[in-house]
């Protein structure tokens, strides 16, 4: 029996968190029926747009129109499989010229946006007519952040870049630094360079794409790092050293002068699980 009465609220809670209600706060209604997308049809609402939200594993959308005093919310909450996903959906989103807000794994509070990302969960609230909705988009963000399930804690390949001189952070969904066999993985853009980590399913497969990587970049240098590592020159990534830890890949690119390409990489690596 408590086994029962256990699943059936960890059903209930995923269920609030995937479906926001006006109901979250005195006084508001909903305008018009509360809307469900999954990626087939997630272009019906947002067009163009839905591109950006499949590249990072969108998996289903609810969402639902509020009013109250003239103003008016559209409150959706994305579903992306994963916290690393969600995460990444924040970052791709948020602008990195206004503050931060704590919600969450990350947020940001606008005078007429709000969004924030929650384990799997990315939430987003917009705010009409024009104006400064910031005390209410608060409240609201406040109350969603109850419901979503999931961890508040940030992806932890956030640690593994040294924070020193650090301008951004984000997770790239395909094509890490344009190169199609760096399938997905984590990028930081330092003044000297770009840093990046890929996790591939195993050490074996990450083996074969340095393999790939050398054909790829021809003439390579071996370095001594990891498990394998090499230095190369490219004619878009410039100097690059590119590492193999397990089933790790991970280095530098666009590196300027004077930069030590193995020193680097080796603080990298070692940062690694």
């Amino acid at each position: 029996m408590l086994k029962l009465v256990f699943g059936i609220t960890l059903f209930a809670g995923v269920l609030a968190a995937a479906s926001p209600t006006c109901g979250l706060l005195p006084g508001w209604t909903p305008q018009g029926e509360s809307r469900s997308f999954v990626a087939d049809n997630l272009f019906e609402y947002m067009d163009g747009n839905a591109e950006g939200y499949l590249l990072y594993g969108f998996q289903n959308m609810h969402g639902v129109t509020c009013q109250k005093d003239g103003v008016t919310l559209v409150i959706d909450i994305s579903d992306f499989g994963d916290a690393d996903s969600a995460y990444g959906m924040f970052c791709a989103n948020r602008d990195l010229r206004k503050p931060a807000a704590k919600l969450g794994m990350g947020g940001q509070i606008v005078p007429r946006r709000a969004i924030f990302a929650k384990g799997q969960y990315y939430v987003e609230v917009g705010a009409e007519p024009e104006g400064d909705h910031t005390a209410t988009l608060q409240a609201w963000t406040a109350a969603l952040e109850k419901i979503a399930t999931g961890t508040n804690d940030t992806p932890v390949a956030l640690s593994w870049f040294p924070a020193a001189g650090q301008q951004s952070l984000r997770l790239v969904p395909e094509s890490v630094l344009g190169i199609r066999l760096l399938k997905r993985g984590y990028v930081a853009q330092y003044e000297f360079g770009k840093a990046f980590v890929v996790t591939e399913a195993t050490a074996d497969s990450a083996a074969a794409v340095m393999q790939k990587l050398r054909e790829r970049f021809g003439e390579t240098a071996k370095a001594p790092i990891g498990d394998d590592a090499f230095q190369a020159t490219d004619k878009y990534l410039g100097r690059i050293c590119i590492a193999r830890k397990g089933r790790y890949l991970a280095g530098y690119g666009n590196l300027a002068d004077g930069q030590d390409g193995v020193k680097l990489t080796t603080l990298l690596a070692s940062r690694l699980p």
